[in-house]
């Protein structure tokens, strides 16, 4: 059953407290190429931090995290250091999906979703596909070209991390979430990178009425096709799990049939998402913490586990850890929401999913 009233206005502000809380978790490390599993557990072991209960630790000075004070913004994301949120991109697309739906309804058009990226969001703070379709954009082009000219980047996972707002704003209707996802997610991809976005937005919607994490990834995989590479990479990893296999063995197994995608595709990090939620099994700090030492893009896995995990256990049960460090701020390229309040974005995500149910 999907929750109402006070129960549903606490699940919503878990998604959003889960996913900040988590991209600010993964983001320390989420540059895969220097930091992979065995590096990032190498981290957590020297710093006597393992099993992960909490924030990433600063680095040692050991060489291990010469990533971490390579880029400053990263200082205020580590253990102890945390001031309300950090910028970045897996929470700007939230917010102005937040503000597209308020400004169009929910019968937005793919256009736009384009034109607010035009009006709202800086082109520099734009990456890999997004980036493609903002300068495809620029240039006059409409969709569905400007996910295709030029865009190397189709299938990675810049749809995924935009979903979130349409499954909160869908709770108990994944179907209906998926659509509105794969509607944004064509301006900047096409195939599995469009499948990724109406997945997640399944995942997440399913999650507010599903009984188990297991139950709201069996009903996400039922809004894309059996056969993409996605659905067959989220069901290989279900069919580990229930072997009793370990999470290392899965991670391995599944990465190295993955391994020629990349570490930005769509498919890979959804395989190290569900892993996190699997055998997280419903425990938000296991969750989040197992999604970002699964690696890949951990800002963007740690955001989505956390999002995930926030609507299944509601804000009340986030740990003090993981949320009250944030402050309730948050900092945002988007413009006119940069210091905005993790509550009101909430209220008002919780606004559109009553003006939805009188749609």
């Amino acid at each position: 059953m999907t929750p109402v009233g006070t129960e549903l206005a606490d699940r919503v502000l878990g998604g959003w407290l889960g996913r900040i809380a988590g991209n600010r978790l993964g983001k320390p490390v989420e540059e895969g190429d220097h930091w992979t599993r065995d590096r990032i557990d190498r981290h957590l072991r020297q710093a006597s931090a393992l099993p992960l209960t909490d924030l990433l630790p600063a680095p040692a000075g050991d060489g291990a995290g010469e990533d971490f004070t390579a880029r400053p913004e990263l200082q205020g994301c580590v253990r102890g250091r945390i001031h309300g949120s950090v910028r970045d991109d897996d929470v700007d697309y939230a917010i102005l999906g937040l503000y597209l739906l308020e400004t169009h309804g929910f019968s937005f058009s793919t256009e736009q979703v384009g034109y607010l990226w035009l009006l709202r969001l800086p082109y520099l703070r734009t990456f890999t596909a997004e980036r493609a379709a903002y300068r495809n954009l620029a240039q006059g082009l409409r969709p569905p070209l400007t996910a295709t000219y030029e865009n190397p980047y189709q299938e990675w996972i810049g749809a995924l991390i935009r979903a979130d707002i349409y499954g909160w704003t869908c709770p108990g209707l994944p179907r209906r979430a998926a659509s509105l996802a794969r509607r944004d997610a064509v301006l900047s991809h096409t195939g599995n990178g469009v499948y990724g976005a109406m997945w997640a937005a399944a995942l997440i919607s399913a999650a507010f009425s599903a009984a188990t994490v297991r139950d709201a990834l069996d009903t996400a995989l039922t809004v894309i096709p059996a056969s993409s590479r996605l659905a067959r990479a989220v069901r290989r990893v279900l069919a580990l799990h229930e072997t009793r296999m370990t999470w290392e063995d899965t991670l391995t197994t599944v990465s190295e049939e993955t391994a020629t995608l990349g570490r930005l595709h769509t498919v890979p990090n959804a395989a190290v998402l569900t892993a996190g939620l699997l055998y997280g099994d419903g425990d938000f700090t296991r969750t989040v913490t197992l999604a970002v030492r699964g690696g890949l893009d951990t800002g963007s896995n740690g955001a989505a586990a956390g999002s995930v995990a926030g609507v299944l256990c509601g804000a009340a049960a986030v740990p003090a850890q993981w949320k009250d460090p944030l402050e309730d701020t948050v900092r945002s390229a988007v413009f006119g929401f940069d210091g905005v309040g993790i509550g009101e974005l909430a209220t008002r995500t919780l606004a559109l999913v009553e003006a939805g149910t009188r749609a």
